[in-house]
């Protein structure tokens, strides 16, 4: 068969390396001159199959009204006229209890456990160059009430066997000796080993060229117009270019998705809450971490490639709002100092922002649609890069009518009603 893969982020590419090892012909549009230029280029970088977790959770509507009175809050809030900002935060607040968190925290993780081994198999095939390390993942606490609440997150982590350890200050600097500078700030961590960290623009422009190795055409500078339906079917999709039609259509477009699909009637609940992160450069390898360290205050992912820093945070509800405020930057750069006050050189720091496509409940949406050769891989929010993998094998096997590894139930749009 024919498949159309509409983006090229890691989601996209991903998807189009198991659709093509399936024996499929495939094209990947994409508007962007090249691959991972959007949201898969200055994430992260974390691999956190441990920390897979919804963001709408029991307590989170107290701890969202806190921090709108903090200078270095995570989360912001920017009101507008968009009516699907409002629709998007009340369907979030609908998910915050214990019952809606239970369940999406176990779908999510169901994904989330999946990618790590299909990562590990890919990387272990192709040994794509991305800076991987796989040292973990550190989650550091500066308040013992912040250790206290970790105790009910232990036990979701072993309802589910997600490998974790509760650290003491001293285990911590063991694990990250460049903490030593600053133990006096810390309480505790929590670490969990299986996660791992890469540049996830890097991985993604190295699976292109192992893409196009396996027959995949990749056709950038083509912005995506509409879908063509012929009843109960799509015929193509319409370009600048023209129209290029499918046996099968693919939609990876992370949060541009719905603007795509709403001609169609099919209404995604996805918004896009934006992020920001700072790309920093390592003064010396013993003053930076050594992995992934996670500010729980701040909610600031710390992490480290070979000669660089990715410090991201901050969750922003604003539209599509590309500004760059140097608010959302002082919060970023203040948790990296306060931490690793000599890791880099953050007066070099390179400032980028992106939007993460996040459903109200977490869970990416993965699966078919009411249109027989429609498929959907997007929705993945902060854990692209996590949960990529695992959704391109999810997805491949389903366009192909093969038995999946794991189960789908859930993860399709259908679950919205």
């Amino acid at each position: 068969m024919k498949v159309l893969v509409l983006g090229s982020g890691v989601v996209g590419v991903t998807s189009a390396w198991y659709l093509a090892r399936q024996g499929h012909e495939v094209v990947v549009l994409d508007r962007q001159p090249d691959a991972a230029e959007e949201t898969s280029f200055g994430n992260a970088g974390q691999l956190s199959f441990g920390m897979t977790s919804p963001w709408a959770a029991p307590g989170i509507p107290f701890k969202a009204m806190k921090w709108m009175f903090q200078s270095h809050a995570p989360l912001k809030v920017r009101p507008g006229t968009n009516p699907a900002q409002w629709k998007f935060m009340l369907s979030m607040l609908a998910n915050c209890n214990e019952k809606a968190y239970g369940i999406n925290k176990s779908r999510m993780v169901r994904v989330s456990e999946y990618s790590r081994h299909c990562i590990n198999a890919l990387q272990d095939e192709l040994n794509l160059p991305f800076e991987a390390r796989k040292k973990g993942l550190l989650q550091v606490f500066r308040t013992q009430k912040q250790v206290d609440a970790a105790a009910k997150d232990i036990k979701v982590l072993q309802e589910f066997g997600v490998n974790h350890a509760m650290l003491s200050v001293e285990d911590c600097i063991a694990r990250e000796p460049a903490l030593a500078r600053v133990k006096e700030k810390l309480v505790g961590g929590l670490h969990f080993p299986d996660d791992q960290t890469g540049d996830c623009n890097l991985f993604t422009k190295a699976l292109v060229k192992k893409c196009k190795e396996q027959g995949v055409v990749f056709k950038f500078n083509t912005e995506i117009k509409a879908l063509v339906r012929d009843g109960d079917e799509i015929r193509g999709v319409q370009t600048d270019h023209g129209l290029e039609t499918a046996d099968q259509v693919l939609v990876c477009m992370g949060s541009y998705s719905p603007f795509l699909l709403t001609p169609l009637g099919i209404s995604l609940p996805i918004y896009p809450v934006k992020g920001y992160s700072l790309t920093i450069e390592v003064n010396k390898d013993e003053d930076a971490p050594q992995s992934t360290v996670m500010d729980e205050t701040y909610k600031v992912a710390i992490t480290r490639f070979d000669n660089r820093i990715r410090a991201a945070g901050t969750a922003e509800l604003a539209d599509f709002n590309k500004d760059l405020p140097a608010a959302r930057r002082e919060t970023i750069a203040h948790s990296v100092s306060s931490l690793f006050p000599k890791g880099g050189k953050m007066e070099e720091a390179q400032f980028w922002t992106g939007f993460r496509p996040m459903t109200p409940d977490g869970t990416p949406i993965i699966g078919g649609t009411r249109y027989k050769n429609l498929w959907l891989n997007t929705g993945h929010g902060t854990l692209g890069w996590t949960m990529g993998a695992g959704s391109a094998a999810l997805i491949a096997d389903l366009i192909s009518g093969k038995q999946p590894d794991i189960d789908s139930d859930g993860l399709a749009f259908s679950r919205y009603g």
